[in-house]
């Protein structure tokens, strides 16, 4: 028995459609891939914005708390540079509001209360200076964050100002 001459053609017909779909198939993988890996890298870069914002907004809120804190100071204010970091003695009322650095963090106390709350962590550098202007002493801290990426372009700095508001 003799086969149509048709059934080849049929057969190369479906074969060649076996190999465009297997091409679609690499292809959908590959575009499939690229889009995962743009997502991912958009993704990361998205965490670490909402962290680099995170930092910025604490160092924010500690810096209007210091300048809070030097505005409503009743005495002479001093800076002690110590072999654990510097302290800021800020005199308040009978009581003293101390700003220390160290081991790369930021702590407030309330002298009585003998409790260090931590304000900022994750602290490069911090210098407290007081400016002598006329006859104010103004008062400038120097704050630099460590970066939490490595291959961050700009340092997180800041620099707050502020004087006495009590003579």
């Amino acid at each position: 028995m003799k086969l149509p001459p048709s059934i080849p053609h049929a057969r190369a017909i479906v074969g060649i459609m076996l190999m465009e779909c297997l091409v679609y198939i690499a292809l959908f993988t590959v575009i499939v891939g690229l889009g995962m890996a743009t997502f991912y890298l958009y993704w990361d870069n998205s965490k670490a914005l909402r962290h680099a914002t995170d930092d910025i907004t604490a160092a924010l809120r500690t810096g209007e708390r210091w300048r809070a804190d030097i505005h409503s100071a009743t005495g002479e204010i001093t800076v002690e540079t110590t072999v654990a970091g510097e302290l800021l003695r800020i005199p308040h009322g009978t009581t003293e509001i101390l700003y220390q650095f160290n081991a790369g963090e930021i702590r407030r106390q309330s002298a009585p209360s003998g409790f260090a709350e931590p304000m900022l962590t994750a602290v490069k550098a911090s210098q407290m200076v007081m400016d002598k202007r006329g006859s104010v002493n103004a008062w400038r801290w120097e704050l630099q964050l460590k970066p939490r990426r490595h291959e961050a372009r700009l340092p997180l700095q800041f620099t707050f100002e502020a004087a006495r508001t009590a003579p």
